[in-house]
C-alpha cells in the first residue's frame, strides 16, 4: 500500500472491492446503547461483530462507545477512520475481509474520567461490557475477591468521580444512576474469569460497599451481571497484517483485527434494561453458563497455555508452529483428556468433537498467534485454566502429570531466562516478585518450585498440597535437565 493512499472511512466505503463486506445499515441512524471497557482486539473481533449483525437486523439503538482504560493508541488509529476497521478472517483456504461499523466513538478513560462516568450513567446506556483481561478487575484470582490494596482501588476510593479501574468506573456510574433515580445498566463481562458474572458482581459490590453499604446493597439487589463464555482466537495485529489488509482494501486501515472463522458466545439471559436480539446474531442464550465456561477454560485455555509456555521454551514462535511438532499436538490433546473428566456438561454436548475442533483451530497455518502473547499474565490465568482441574483430579486420586508439566513450564518461563540463557520479556503483574524468587532459588527445581507454589495470589492453599508439590517439582526438574522438547516428548510417549 502506497504511503499516500486514502484512509478507510465512512466517505469512501463505496471504493472498497466488491468482495469486502461493509456495514449493511445506515450508520447515521445508529445511536449508542453499549459502553465497552477495554477496547482491544478481542472485543473488536468478537462482541462488536455480533453487535454489527444486530444493527444490520434493525437494532439501531445498540451502537457501541468504546473506552480504553489507559492507552490512547486504539483511539488514535480508529478516530480518523470514523471508527471503522477491518475484520480479517483467516483460514487455510484464504482470507475474508469485512468492515465493522458497530463502534461509533471511543474515549481514553484516564484523559477525561468524568466524561466516561457521565456516558455510562446516561439513560441511553443499557449495557456496560468489559474485556479488560483478568488483571483489570483488581481482584485476587484465587479467591475472586476485590484486592483492597490494589493501587487503582486505593486511588478510586479516594477519587470517586475520577476513577482509574474498571470496578471504579462501574461503581461511580451506578452511584450516579441511583442518585438520579435511574435503573442500573447490565454489566456484561466477556473476560476469562471463573463464573465471570458472579465474580464481577462480587468485586463491584465489595468496592461499592467500601464507599457506602447502601450503595453496595442497591447494586446487589438491582443490577444484573450475567455470566458469559466467549471464544475466538485473535492474534496480535502486526505491521505485516496492516499492510496485507490495506492492500486488499485499496485503502489504509491503521488497526485491523485478525481472527479465525470460528466464533462462539454463550450468555446467561439476564438483563436489567433490555438487550439487542443476540440470538439472531448467533449468540447462545442459556440459563446456566458455568458448564460451557469450564469447558472452555479447562479444554481450550488450559491447552493453549500449556502450548504457549512449553512451546515458547522449545523455540516455537506461534501456536501453529508448535502444533506442527506431533509431540506438542499430543500434549494439547492430553491436557484436554485430563480435564474432560472433571466436566459435567448438558445432555447433547459432544466433548470429543469440541476437542477435535480445538486441535484443528490451533493448527490453522494462516493464524499467527504468538506463544509469547498467550503467555502474558499467567498469574491471573493459571487458577482458572489449570489449577481447578488439577484440584478436581487430585480429589479423585487421578494423576496430574500433564497439567503439572504445564505449570512447570510457566515456572520456567517466569524465571525470565530461556533455555539458551536469553532474557524472557515476562509480562505479568507479579513479574518482579517471580524474578526475585527465581534469582534467590536459582535454576534448581527443588528450590524454585516450592518458592513459586508459595505465592498465595496464584496458588492459594493448593500450593501446599503434597501431591501437587511433588508432581510440579518433578516436572520442573525434567525441564531443567532435558529441556522442553524432550520433556514433552517423554511425557506424551509414556
Amino acid at each position: 500500500m502506497r504511503p499516500g493512499s486514502a484512509r478507510l472511512g465512512g466517505a469512501n466505503l463505496d471504493r472498497l472491492p466488491s468482495a469486502v463486506r461493509r456495514p449493511a445499515y445506515d450508520r447515521s441512524r445508529v445511536t449508542p446503547g453499549i459502553v465497552h471497557l477495554g477496547l482491544g482486539a478481542f472485543h473488536r473481533a468478537h462482541q462488536a461483530v455480533v453487535i454489527d449483525d444486530c444493527l444490520a437486523a434493525g437494532s439501531s439503538s445498540w451502537g457501541i462507545v468504546g473506552a480504553s482504560l489507559r492507552s490512547p493508541d486504539t483511539r488514535a488509529a480508529l478516530a480518523p477512520q470514523d471508527h471503522l476497521y477491518t475484520l480479517a478472517v483467516r483460514a487455510a483456504e484464504g482470507t475474508e475481509h469485512r468492515v465493522i461499523g458497530a463502534l461509533l466513538d471511543s474515549v481514553v478513560a484516564r484523559e477525561k474520567p468524568a466524561a466516561l462516568v457521565e456516558r455510562m450513567a446516561d439513560p441511553a446506556t443499557r449495557i456496560v461490557s468489559l474485556t479488560v483481561t483478568e488483571k483489570g478487575y483488581c481482584h485476587t484470582p484465587q479467591t475472586g475477591d476485590l484486592d483492597e490494596r490494589h493501587p487503582d482501588v486505593v486511588h478510586d476510593l479516594n477519587n470517586f468521580d475520577a476513577p482509574r479501574s474498571a470496578p471504579g468506573f462501574i461503581v461511580a456510574a451506578l452511584a450516579r444512576r441511583r442518585a438520579q433515580g435511574l435503573p442500573p445498566f447490565t454489566v456484561l463481562c466477556c473476560d476469562n474469569l471463573a463464573a465471570n458474572g458472579h465474580t464481577v458482581q462480587r468485586i463491584v459490590t465489595q468496592f461499592a460497599a467500601l464507599r457506602s453499604k447502601d450503595l453496595g446493597k442497591w447494586i446487589a439487589d438491582n443490577a444484573a451481571f450475567p455470566s458469559t463464555m466467549v471464544d475466538r482466537i485473535v492474534p496480535e495485529t502486526t505491521d505485516a497484517d496492516r499492510d496485507a489488509v490495506s492492500n486488499a482494501l485499496g485503502l489504509r486501515d491503521a488497526w485491523p483485527v485478525m481472527t479465525e472463522p470460528f466464533t462462539q458466545w454463550v450468555v446467561e439471559d439476564r438483563f436489567t434494561a433490555g438487550r439487542p436480539d443476540l440470538a439472531a446474531a448467533g449468540v447462545e442464550l442459556v440459563s446456566d453458563v458455568k458448564p460451557f465456561e469450564l469447558m472452555k477454560l479447562r479444554l481450550l485455555n488450559a491447552s493453549h497455555s500449556a502450548l504457549a509456555y512449553l512451546g515458547y521454551l522449545a523455540g516455537f514462535e506461534t501456536i501453529a508452529d508448535t502444533m506442527r511438532d506431533p509431540h506438542f499436538a499430543r500434549l494439547a490433546a492430553k491436557v484436554m483428556e485430563e480435564a474432560a473428566v472433571t466436566l459435567t456438561m448438558p445432555a447433547g454436548t459432544d466433548l470429543a468433537a469440541y476437542r477435535a475442533s480445538l486441535l484443528k483451530r490451533y493448527s490453522n497455518p494462516a493464524l499467527h498467534h504468538r506463544t509469547w502473547q498467550i503467555a502474558m499474565d499467567g498469574s491471573q490465568k493459571l487458577p482458572q485454566r489449570l489449577l481447578g482441574a488439577m484440584q478436581d483430579r487430585l480429589a479423585r486420586r487421578l494423576p496430574i502429570a500433564t497439567h503439572a508439566l504445564a505449570v512447570a513450564g510457566w515456572m520456567r518461563y517466569v524465571s525470565a531466562t530461556d533455555e539458551q540463557g536469553r532474557a524472557i520479556d515476562v509480562r505479568d503483574p507479579l513479574a518482579g516478585e517471580f524474578a526475585a524468587l527465581a534469582r534467590e532459588a536459582g535454576p534448581v527445581a527443588e528450590r524454585l518450585a516450592p518458592a513459586l507454589l508459595g505465592v498465595g495470589q496464584v496458588f492459594g492453599p493448593l500450593g501446599a498440597e503434597p501431591r501437587l508439590r511433588e508432581a510440579v517439582t518433578a516436572a520442573l526438574g525434567r525441564l531443567y535437565k532435558d529441556g522442553a522438547r524432550r520433556a514433552v516428548e517423554s511425557l506424551v510417549s509414556a
